[in-house]
Formats: C-alpha cells, sequence, structure tokens
C-alpha cells in the first residue's frame, strides 16, 4: 500500500520529496505524513500503511528528517512504541521531544532513559506532565541534581515518602535542589515542616507567600523561635486549606487574641474570621456563620457577647462586615487585593460612626502598622474624620 493511502492530501512533490536527495525536502514531507498520521479517521489499513511509512522516515541519516518525526508526533497517542522507544535512543535533539512528551513511553522505558541517559535526558523525564511515583523515586535517588530540581519543582511529578527522604538525604547540602519544592502549586505539611530548617531566608520568605505553613509553625515563627523570618499569622490564615483547624491550633498556643481577629476582618479574610468567632463562641461554623451575616441587628450582636471579645471593637467588627459586603474583590491579583483592603478600611472608619474616641483608639492601636501600611505616604485625617 502506498503513501497515497494516507489520505494526507500529498501532492506528487510530495511524494517525490520522501526520496529526494535534498534532507530539507525530505524532512518538509516527512513532516506533512506525520502531521496526517497523528490526527484521527484512518482506517487500520491506512495507519498499519502509514506506520511502515515511519519506519522508513525513522531509519533516514538526516538527522532533520527524524527530527520532523520525533517533533511532529512527540505526544501523539498513535506513535507505535518500538518507534518511540527508538526515538529516545537517538541523538538528543532527536530523543528529548520524545522523553518528554511521548505518552506511549511507559515506566520502564523512562527508568531507563534516567539510568542511562545524559542529564538532558533525565530532565525531559523529570519535567513530563505526569512523572509516576516510581519514577519519581528513581530520579530521587538516582539521578543528577538538575533533573531532581526539576522534579521537585514539577506538579505532576508524584512524590512518595521514599522520594523525599532520598532528595533531603542526598541534597542536604544543596539547597539549591531542595528550595524548588517550594515552586509546586501545593506542599503536605510534613514536607512544609522539613523546608523550614533547610532553606534560606529568601527561600523561606517564598515559602510564606505561596503556601499555607502548619499553624504551629506559623506561631513560632512569629514568636521569634526564628528571628530570621516573620510570619504574618492573618496571611497564613487567608491560606490555610484548614481554616478550622488552624483557628484551633492558635487557640491552644493563645495567639487568638483580639487583635488578630480585628486584623483578619480588616484584610478582608472572612473565612478565617468566621472561623474564629465560632471557635471563641463554642458554635459550629454554620451556625456561626448564620449570625454573623444576619442582615438583621441581633445575630452579629449575639455571637459577639458569646466570643469573649472586648466589647470595645464591636463597633469596628459591626461596620467592618457591612463594608464588606458592600465591596467585591476583582480578579486583578495581588493590586486588586491591597485595593479591596483599603477600599474596605475606608469604608469601615467611613461607616464606624458614633463610636466613642476611646473606642477608635482602641481599635487602631489594635491595628497599628495594618491600617497605616495600607495608607503609606497618605494623610489619615480624612478618614479619622469621618468616623467621628
Amino acid at each position: 500500500m502506498s503513501v497515497h493511502a494516507l489520505r494526507a492530501r500529498l501532492t506528487q512533490v510530495d511524494i517525490e520529496r520522501l526520496s529526494a536527495r535534498d534532507p530539507r525536502a525530505r524532512a518538509v514531507s516527512a513532516r506533512k505524513v506525520c502531521a496526517r498520521f497523528s490526527g484521527s479517521g484512518l482506517s487500520e489499513a491506512e495507519r498499519a500503511a502509514g506506520e511502515e511509512i515511519l519506519r522508513i522516515i525513522a531509519a533516514d541519516a538526516a538527522e532533520m528528517v527524524r527530527r520532523s518525526l520525533s517533533v511532529t508526533l512527540a505526544r501523539s497517542p498513535h506513535l507505535p512504541a518500538d518507534l518511540a522507544r527508538k526515538l529516545a535512543a537517538d541523538v538528543e535533539e532527536i530523543a528529548i521531544p520524545v522523553i518528554a512528551g511521548s505518552p506511549v513511553l511507559d515506566d520502564d522505558d523512562l527508568i531507563e532513559a534516567i539510568r542511562t541517559g545524559s542529564v538532558r535526558r533525565q530532565k525531559a523525564v523529570a519535567s513530563r506532565d505526569i512523572v509516576s511515583e516510581t519514577v519519581t523515586t528513581v530520579i530521587a535517588t538516582e539521578a543528577e541534581a538538575e533533573a531532581v530540581a526539576v522534579a521537585a519543582s514539577n506538579d505532576g511529578a508524584a512524590f512518595g515518602h521514599r522520594a523525599y527522604d532520598a532528595v533531603f538525604s542526598r541534597f542536604e547540602d544543596a539547597p539549591e535542589v531542595i528550595e524548588r519544592f517550594i515552586d509546586r502549586q501545593s506542599l503536605p505539611l510534613e514536607l512544609t515542616e522539613r523546608l523550614i530548617s533547610r532553606i534560606s531566608d529568601a527561600a523561606l520568605q517564598r515559602m510564606i507567600n505561596r503556601h499555607a505553613l502548619p499553624a504551629q509553625v506559623a506561631v513560632e515563627l512569629a514568636e521569634g523561635a526564628r528571628e530570621r523570618a516573620t510570619v504574618d499569622l492573618v496571611e497564613q490564615a487567608g491560606l490555610s486549606p484548614e481554616p478550622r483547624r488552624f483557628v484551633q491550633q492558635l487557640q491552644m498556643n493563645a495567639r487568638l487574641s483580639p487583635s488578630l481577629v480585628l486584623r483578619a476582618l480588616f484584610r478582608g479574610h472572612m473565612t478565617f474570621f468566621e472561623h474564629c468567632i465560632a471557635e471563641l463562641a463554642g458554635l459550629e461554623h454554620p451556625k456561626a456563620w448564620l449570625l454573623i451575616h444576619d442582615a438583621g441587628p441581633l445575630g452579629l450582636e449575639n455571637v459577639f457577647q458569646r466570643t469573649g471579645l472586648p466589647q470595645k471593637i464591636f463597633p469596628a467588627v459591626k461596620a467592618a462586615i457591612a463594608a464588606y459586603h458592600s465591596l467585591e474583590m476583582g480578579g486583578d491579583g495581588p493590586r486588586d487585593v491591597i485595593r479591596f483592603r483599603k477600599a474596605l478600611t475606608e469604608r469601615i472608619f467611613t461607616q464606624f460612626q458614633g463610636a466613642p474616641d476611646a473606642d477608635l483608639a482602641y481599635c487602631l492601636e489594635r491595628l497599628d502598622m495594618d491600617v497605616r501600611g495600607l495608607f503609606a505616604g497618605e494623610d489619615l485625617a480624612p478618614a479619622l474624620q469621618a468616623s467621628s
């Protein structure tokens, strides 16, 4: 069966180019054949004929022709497994696309590339969209540092306890490898705790900004157990995937203070605030939520009185919740967060009317640098006057 069986809309010139002397002409034609082969709609006979043509292309002496095959079919599920392995063993310019992306290579193929290949091949395996725990463990225990670093930052690479242990053991004196775990979208709590003592100040700050630290770790850092780092517990609360547990830990460590609760509210961390109130009032979160967000005047006051928080901050809490409901958070990332917090603070002060000056001063003392930081370089007088 000829190349016409592929129904690739090949011209007579394309067909002639497959056997042309000029490797560039063969590469162009090979790319067109491969593109058609990677699509759907071919019968079994046509695909079988196509595979034979691919084998001819894969045996071409010119690298650019074989590279056309590699690049075009690197992520195709139709690439025959034996051809994928042949390409993966070719020179690196041809092998890397297939090693990094071919879905037909199995774990044994990838482990072979790790154990017998160069650092570039190891990195190609480590960067795949999905890397099984078996393969990741081999990378962690046997691959070069650069490849391990790639796997550490790859959310698609599944790490088990053995792989984590291997990385921390092998690269104890190589923070540039261990710190790459911070680039992942999420970190297990036990890994976060191990990273704390191993990474640089700059890396720790990156981790604080990107991931929620375990409550106990955040408390210890905030209390100065590690003087080189300062953790804003409120921001950690906003990142925590388990706000209830985070609040309970803070309460156990006597860190659930009026200042912290008020600061969270002023920063717009409503879920954390709700869990604080629920914990202090001895209620389940759903019931506390209903009382906090009661449209009438009684729910919030009732649940607040059960918390034991100072009555002086109640006007500010009431104003903050009203202001929160009157604003919307946009989608412009960190800049929008800053704008939202600033608008929320302004609205709170505007609605904080009729409160005694002593209560206002008390609340400002609780918030101190948080409020002033939002209005850095600005005059607070207008907002304060609006609240008086």
